[in-house]
């Protein structure tokens, strides 16, 4: 049976297509895998310099963090005039050595208040080597955290920040100051943890702790990220004259660093509310250990053992979180604390009165 002409010509079609159809597909693998090979040949990590043994890979540096935040961390020096009782003698200046980070361009600069309490001269040298005297604008002792006031007639360098930074363990921290007096220093660690209270006499508080190595001299300097901005202000070491210990510094973090700092240009001091419970127990809420007399907890009905577990509309998970609301709020003010005494639950209103220096 002979196949018609039509059916042939039907037949040569379809393979010509198909011919067509399959050197397309493969003219279009054929460009795709161009187009991902070649940006390997182009890059210095191509597929081929993983193989060879003597490709030497670019060292991991944080010298461009540095150079950013650098130059806004400042040498302080506070000088004493000392009285010499003996007649004739000539009074001694003694100076006191620290950090600061100039953090806006008016000229404020954030430091610890330890760095500057009680001096009668503030010097501050910026690295680019000029000099101008400084202002104390006002302190607080809780956060131990002091804001001083340089007046400059040219632009001063400002150190990077960001509102919404948040720090957490195993964070990479570079800690820039002038320990010693040896001139800017860097140290590089990273955060090993956050939320440390029970470190000041009000436990508001609320260090960053790191192994990035603080010295005197480090205190109130910047504490940065990779990026340079700004984590914390460089406080403390942790030292205990029985223990040999090591590796651990302190910091204020950047939120509440820059919280009090607008509080003292604004105000002069820091106005905190104050509640007078004393508590390291947390079980669903903040379990009161004590109470202090003629205070605001007293006055109210609280009593120990009371489990606050919540405070105005805010739940309590812990105990930082309890004393930030009560520090927060304005002194006069009432607000109704739920708590849990004996299995059952109780609400109380609470006048909030001003924390005393």
């Amino acid at each position: 049976m002979q196949t018609s002409p039509i059916k042939k010509l039907l037949t040569s079609l379809l393979a010509s297509i198909k011919y067509v159809i399959t050197a397309i597909s493969y003219g279009v693998m054929f460009a795709l895998a161009i187009l991902l090979i070649i940006p390997l040949f182009q890059s210095n990590q191509s597929i081929f310099s993983l193989f060879q043994p003597n490709q030497q890979l670019q060292a991991v540096s944080y010298a461009r963090a540095v150079s950013v935040a650098a130059p806004s961390v400042v040498n302080i020096y506070s000088s004493k005039i000392q009285r010499n009782p003996r007649y004739g003698q000539n009074p001694v200046k003694a100076t006191r050595l620290g950090s600061g980070v100039i953090m806006d361009s008016l000229g404020y600069i954030l430091t610890n208040y330890h760095v500057v309490h009680n001096t009668d001269l503030i010097e501050v040298l910026l690295q680019s080597g000029q000099y101008y005297p400084a202002e104390l604008v006002g302190f607080d002792v809780p956060t131990d955290l002091a804001v001083l006031k340089v007046n400059s007639p040219i632009n001063l360098p400002v150190i990077p920040q960001r509102s919404d930074l948040t720090s957490l363990p195993g964070d990479v921290v570079l800690a820039i100051g002038n320990p010693l007096n040896f001139g800017q220093t860097v140290t590089q660690g990273i955060i090993s943890a956050t939320g440390r209270i029970g470190l000041s006499s009000t436990s508001y508080a609320d260090f960053l702790q790191m192994d990035a190595a603080i010295n005197n001299g480090n205190s109130g300097g910047a504490l940065i990220n990779t990026n340079g901005e700004l984590v914390g202000i460089n406080s403390r070491q942790v030292t205990d004259d029985k223990l040999n210990i090591q590796g651990i510094f302190l910091a204020i973090p950047y939120q509440l660093a820059a919280k009090v700092m607008k509080k003292i240009i604004a105000h002069g001091r820091v106005v905190r509310g104050w509640l007078g419970i004393s508590t390291d127990r947390e079980l669903n809420g903040v379990v009161i250990e004590t109470i202090a007399p003629n205070s605001p907890a007293e006055k109210a009905g609280l009593l120990p053992g009371d489990r606050i577990y919540q405070i105005g509309e805010n739940e309590i998970n812990n105990i930082p979180q309890a004393l930030d609301i009560v520090a927060e709020t304005a002194p006069n003010t009432t607000i109704l604390f739920k708590v849990l005494r004996k299995n059952s639950s109780i609400e109380l209103p609470v006048t909030i009165l001003e924390q005393k220096r």
